[in-house]
């Protein structure tokens, strides 16, 4: 009877053993096919970006050369007009032709990014080989668009040169593209294309406000109301503290692309090790408990 019990101990601990593996297994074969979609939702996402702006580009590019061919050039022009008309339209067509240019290589190189393999991580071949042409690109763009708007109000003159209005009709046009060139460097462009340039940009929507952050006693995230001036400098001092936890700055904090890829967070891996260490001990217990029997 004691042998047979000893047997059985034994072979619940070979069980345990065997289970454990098996989890371990699984566990590494699900962090690689999260590991595999982060990388593919990473090549989509900047295959997006790159096809919004090659569009955009080459559509601004095909309308500014649609104005250089089929505008009617009065006999009377003047020729300094006509020489700035023509460099207008050149200079618009170059910027959004290599915004496109750069946009589409980019494009072919990251579709071309093996994601099973991932030889080279992708975030680091993004930085390292698309990160300058995209900012190249994203800049062109962004000064074509007064270009653009220049071409807009040089058409004006130059097809209303031999009307009776024309001065008082190509000033409207004039005073429109002025103050759609206003607002671009005003408000889009200042807004977004810092940001834009950032490398792996993000926006975190994660229930939690970019400046007044204070983590309540339960664990939720809520905002101090403004009267609340007491628990000011404590808030912002946890803002940073949750912010570099987020960037990954902190060796032992968790980071995003650890949840992404699915890997265990400090907590976890504590836990875990916890975990490990009380069944070794219950495992050892019961081997020990084993040899006494088998002993007597």
């Amino acid at each position: 009877m004691i042998g047979l019990a000893a047997g059985m101990e034994m072979a619940d601990m070979a069980w345990e053993v065997k289970c454990r593996e098996e989890d371990m297994k699984q566990r590494a074969l699900e962090n690689e096919r999260h590991a595999i979609d982060d990388a593919r939702r990473a090549v989509d996402e900047k295959a997006q970006q790159l096809q919004v702006v090659a569009n955009q580009g080459a559509l601004f590019a095909g309308f500014s050369m649609v104005v250089l061919v089929e505008s009617s050039i009065p006999e009377a022009l003047n020729g300094a007009l006509l020489a700035v008309f023509g460099s207008a339209v050149a200079m618009t067509i170059a910027l959004f032709l290599v915004s496109t240019l750069n946009s589409t290589y980019i494009l072919v190189a990251i579709l071309r990014y093996d994601c099973v393999r991932r030889d080279v991580p992708f975030s680091e071949f993004w930085n390292k080989r698309c990160e300058p042409d995209w900012k190249i690109a994203l800049r062109c763009f962004s000064y074509g668009v007064p270009s653009f708007l220049l071409v807009v109000s040089l058409v004006a003159w130059v097809t209303f040169w031999e009307a009776e209005s024309g001065f008082v009709s190509a000033s409207v046009v004039t005073t429109i593209s002025m103050a759609v060139t206003l607002f671009w460097f005003g408000r889009t462009d200042r807004k977004w294309r810092g940001f834009l340039l950032m490398p792996e940009a993000r926006v975190l929507t994660r229930g939690m406000s970019n400046t007044n952050v204070r983590r309540n006693g339960g664990g939720k995230i809520s905002v101090p109301s403004p009267t609340d001036s007491s628990d000011y400098s404590e808030t912002s001092i946890k803002v940073e503290d949750l912010k570099m936890s987020l960037n990954g700055s902190d060796d032992n904090s968790m980071n995003l692309s650890s949840l992404a890829v699915g890997d265990l967070s400090a907590s976890d891996q504590k836990l875990d090790k916890k975990e490990d260490a009380s069944g070794k001990r219950t495992i050892g217990s019961k081997v020990l408990g084993a040899v006494r029997f088998g002993s007597d």
